[in-house]
């Protein structure tokens, strides 16, 4: 297999993944078991092709909260699902700030599971269960209490821990744990607790990424960096997770996450079954 078209799968295999509540690392993980490891740095940049999508789908939302940070009339601005820009950008920076914080306190620990096929086999199965039961009690929750949209200061805190529960745990995904950790924590509305959660991921990765950066740089490795391939695959990267978030914020307005949560089941099921090891 060459390798421009090693790091192109890559590159769609992470701008299909990254968003959908899937794991991108846990698929990354196995991937790069037949098409060769690559580098931190190219790891880093399919990432940012997956975030620069989010972005430019999010690009009028993403000036909404900032004009409500510029503005002091915020009556003349429309409001995000019964927030002010203000409140709810408010709530972005708080979850940000607990992930910020916890992140740096379990690095510094040096708590991190391996990342061996067998823990990333049972996040998917048990991040699956988990994703039926949070649909199931929101669902029934907005039955008796009404549909909730509005994020609370209680949904931004525990959605930024549960960032930080993914970032600890590989193959639980990212996004999986902050929509359903919204939905378990009152926001029973599929399509706001998404995109609380893909918003809180733009400044979430964009950190992590350039965190990441710095020590390659510091490491010498950017010197030997294929820039050809780094291309090819971050724009393959964008690329597909533009489309991909948009069929998924179509897709879950009248559709719920339940395929997604078979999916991580029979995956996880079939890495425990054929890699016992977990070599």
């Amino acid at each position: 297999m060459s390798e421009l078209f090693a790091a192109l799968l890559l590159g769609i295999l992470e701008g299909l993944t990254e968003f959908l509540p899937i794991s991108s690392t846990g698929h990354l993980l196995i991937a790069e078991r037949w098409l060769g490891h690559r580098s931190d740095l190219f790891n880093i940049g399919i990432q940012a092709g997956a975030i620069l999508a989010v972005v430019l789908i999010y690009r009028q939302r993403l000036w909404q909260l900032l004009a409500g940070f510029l503005k002091p009339d915020q009556a003349a601005l429309p409001s995000i699902d019964g927030d002010s820009p203000r409140g709810y950008s408010l709530k972005l920076a708080l979850a940000f700030l607990v992930t910020a914080v916890l992140g740096l306190v379990v690095k510094k620990l040096g708590f991190a599971l391996p990342e061996t096929v067998t823990p990333i086999a049972w996040a998917l199965i048990i991040g699956g269960v988990w994703m039926i039961a949070a649909e199931y009690f929101a669902e029934r929750r907005a039955l008796t209490l009404g549909e909730r949209a509005r994020i609370t200061w209680t949904v931004a805190i525990l959605v930024g821990i549960a960032q930080v529960v993914a970032g600890v745990f590989p193959g639980t995904s990212r996004s999986a744990a902050t929509i359903f950790m919204a939905l378990l924590a009152g926001t029973t509305k599929r399509a706001s607790a998404t995109e609380f959660a893909f918003l809180i991921g733009i400044p979430t990765m964009f950190a992590a990424s350039g965190y990441q950066l710095m020590e390659v740089v510091r490491s010498g490795q950017a010197a030997q960096e294929d820039w050809g391939l780094f291309a090819a695959a971050f724009i393959a990267s964008a690329v597909t997770a533009f489309i991909a978030v948009k069929w998924l914020l179509g897709y879950i307005q009248s559709h719920r996450f339940t395929v997604f949560a078979v999916y991580r089941m029979l995956l996880g099921a079939a890495l425990l079954l054929f890699l016992p090891s977990g070599a």
